[in-house]
């Protein structure tokens, strides 16, 4: 069975917002190669429509632009050749393709998709942003939690489950801690 894989920068405060956070540079190559070494492990992509959309088009004009250095074109190129399924009501899949040929929109039931794709064979799937899946945990759909940890108080933005009542506290179990230059800490933990 695939595992299912949240991924997901936070400030120490517990913000997710990707405005509020800060994104990995030429200074921290090892955290670039732990975002990418992260997505080589995946052939499967979880979005809602919102993060979607932030994560497309730029990764795909990031993986065609020759300036770019090495580490975000790696990425790029690992992002870019992962299928995504994208959960949304609003956006139609004649829109999505048009960023990614590898994308498709599903209206059906989040708990039911997910556990036929976890059935299909393949690599990891990875679930970012933070409505899908604060719901996928809600679920108790998650197999494992990547947090890079950021050295940032954000003070205010979105935090990770916001108004979500779990129906149960959720045990995790620290299986790896990585430390980067740029003070972030890359911290893996698996469901018990």
């Amino acid at each position: 069975m695939r595992k299912l894989i949240y991924a997901i920068n936070i400030t120490l405060d517990g913000c997710c917002d990707h405005t509020k956070t800060i994104a990995p540079d030429e200074t921290d190559e090892k955290l670039l190669e732990y975002y990418s070494e992260l997505i080589r492990d995946a052939d499967l992509f979880v979005y809602g429509r919102k993060t979607y959309q932030l994560m497309v088009p730029y990764w795909p004009d990031i993986a065609k632009d020759q300036s770019a250095s090495k580490q975000d074109r790696d990425f790029a190129q690992a992002f870019g050749s992962a299928n995504k399924v994208v959960f949304s009501q609003s956006l139609d899949d004649a829109d999505a393709k048009k960023g990614d040929k590898n994308a498709r929109v599903v209206r059906t039931n989040l708990r039911d998709e997910i556990l036929k794709l976890k059935q299909e064979p393949g690599k990891n799937i990875i679930a970012s942003g933070v409505d899908i899946p604060s719901q996928l945990i809600k679920l108790g759909l998650v197999d494992e939690f990547r947090f890079v940890v950021q050295p940032i108080l954000a003070g205010e933005g979105r935090r990770l489950l916001e108004g979500v009542n779990l129906p149960e506290k959720v045990q995790l179990k620290l299986v790896e801690l990585k430390r980067f230059k740029s003070g972030s800490v890359a911290l893996h933990y698996l469901k018990q």
